[in-house]
C-alpha cells in the first residue's frame, strides 16, 4: 500500500566524491555512502536525501534544496568563511546585494551552488 511515511528526495551530481565532500565537509551535513556508491544527506529534522551520479548530469536550474537560518546575511557570511560564493545571480538582473542576498522580494534570501552546479539556497526561517 502507498505511504509516504519513508518518502525522500533526490537528486543528480556529475561527481560524487566532490558532492560527498562539499555536503559533509563544507556544509557539515552528516553524509553516508550506501552500496550502490550513492551518498545520502542525513537532515537533522529526520528526513534524508539522495545523491546519486549521472555522467550527463545537467544542474537544476532551479532551487533544489533550501536550507532556513534565523539570520541570512550571517549565513552568507559563514558560507562565504567556508569559500561557498553566494553571489550566484550579481549581475543578472536579479535584485541582490553585493552578497548576493535578495531583500524585500518575498523570504530574504540568498543563493548558491554545489559542485555540479545544482542551486542551493539559504532564507528566512
Amino acid at each position: 500500500m502507498f505511504s509516504p511515511a519513508q518518502a525522500f528526495s533526490g537528486f543528480s551530481v556529475n561527481d560524487i566524491a566532490a558532492a560527498k565532500q562539499f555536503y559533509g565537509e563544507t556544509l557539515g551535513i552528516a553524509v553516508t555512502e550506501n552500496s550502490m556508491g550513492f551518498i545520502e544527506l542525513q537532515l537533522d529534522s529526520g528526513a534524508k536525501v539522495l545523491i546519486y551520479p549521472k555522467p550527463n548530469h545537467e544542474p537544476a536550474s532551479f532551487t533544489i534544496m533550501n536550507f532556513p537560518v534565523d539570520d541570512v546575511e550571517a549565513a552568507v557570511d559563514d558560507l562565504n568563511s567556508r569559500g561557498v560564493v553566494t553571489t550566484i545571480y550579481n549581475g543578472t538582473g536579479m535584485p541582490v546585494d553585493d552578497k548576493g542576498i535578495m531583500r524585500g522580494n518575498g523570504p530574504t534570501i540568498a543563493w548558491f551552488l554545489d559542485p555540479a552546479g545544482n542551486v542551493l539556497s539559504v532564507l528566512d526561517a
